[in-house]
């Protein structure tokens, strides 16, 4: 039965400064401010949470269900999408409003500039779970606000187990709205230090917090992931990637790795392992999507990681 991955779909456009910010920048100048940067590099990629981590799941062999608003400037995305045999049934066009995008320059220090446009995001909660039919499980990745807390809520009304992973959306609730979603949600996961903020957020620890869900994944870049759940704490290694090339998508991918294991009934131990391999394919990779490994190579990276057979 279908997954369905309620989250964005962006693109990413990212520009390299052959310079250095810092000798651009005047700091006793800064309240009148006003540069500009030759960027003579420049590429877009296809990403968005949704995206992203549907991508991920269809090299697992899913056939996921993305729901997700877009703007007016998405045909090249649909096109990459169905390319991939990934269905558009639940993307909504939102007219008069461009796809959400992230701006990034990148100087020759690896400093950022990034401008992030939400467009057509901001109107997710347009978009009803209800209207699909047969899901029987779900993440809600970062979205619009609005459309966050509607999915939460209308997943928990209709009984589907689902991820709460508010990523860079974090910001946008309040404590108790936090709460509200842990107690909807079913399964709960976020980096090392969004876990940290959930906690100041909502004044609980972290025991406290993995007491509202059945799992509740922190993950941990290098050092790993752990996964809070039946009462344990279970350690997941990092998976040593063939190169690190760009972490960009590299929670989305882990995220896909939860959501087969989950799907396939599997042990934390093997569905964070999982994970934790195909973050490890990915970020060998430049962009969120660009890395296409077979289900052979995703067994033989499992196999030579942990020394069991993946499936």
């Amino acid at each position: 039965m279908p997954t369905l991955i309620c989250g964005s779909i962006a693109f990413d456009n990212i520009m390299v400064f052959h310079d250095r910010f810092k000798n651009h920048i005047l700091p006793e100048q800064i309240h009148i401010l006003n540069v500009a940067f030759l960027v003579p590099e420049m590429r877009r990629e296809y990403g968005g949470c949704a995206g992203n981590i549907a991508y991920n799941l269809k090299l697992l062999g899913e056939d996921p269900l993305i729901m997700a608003t877009v703007g007016e400037d998405a045909d090249p995305y649909l096109v990459r999408l169905s390319d991939h045999g990934l269905s558009r049934a639940h993307l909504r066009r939102i007219a008069g409003c461009f796809t959400a995008q992230a701006f990034i320059t990148t100087d020759l220090d690896d400093n950022q500039i990034t401008a992030f446009h939400p467009g057509a995001m901001t109107l997710s909660h347009l978009n009803r779970v209800a209207d699909v039919p047969g899901v029987t499980l779900a993440i809600v990745a970062p979205d619009g606000r609005d459309g966050m807390l509607q999915h939460a809520a209308d997943l928990a009304a209709i009984g589907v187990p689902f991820i709460f992973d508010p990523g860079q959306g974090m910001p946008m609730f309040s404590g108790d709205e936090l709460m509200t979603f842990m107690r909807l949600a079913t399964y709960a996961c976020f980096n090392d230090y969004e876990a940290k903020l959930l906690c100041d957020r909502t004044g609980r620890t972290m025991e406290q917090l993995a007491a509202e869900v059945e799992a509740m994944v922190v993950t941990l870049g290098g050092a790993g992931s752990r996964i809070y759940a039946d009462g344990q704490r279970y350690e997941i290694p990092c998976v040593e990637p063939d190169a690190v090339v760009d972490p960009t998508g590299c929670g989305d991918a882990y995220r896909s790795g939860l959501l087969y294991g989950i799907a396939a009934g599997w042990d934390w131990q093997k569905t964070g392992r999982l994970a934790a391999v195909m973050g490890a394919i990915k970020i060998a990779h430049r962009g969120g999507q660009n890395h296409r490994p077979g289900l052979e190579e995703i067994a033989e990276v499992f196999a030579r990681a942990f020394g069991t057979p993946l499936w």
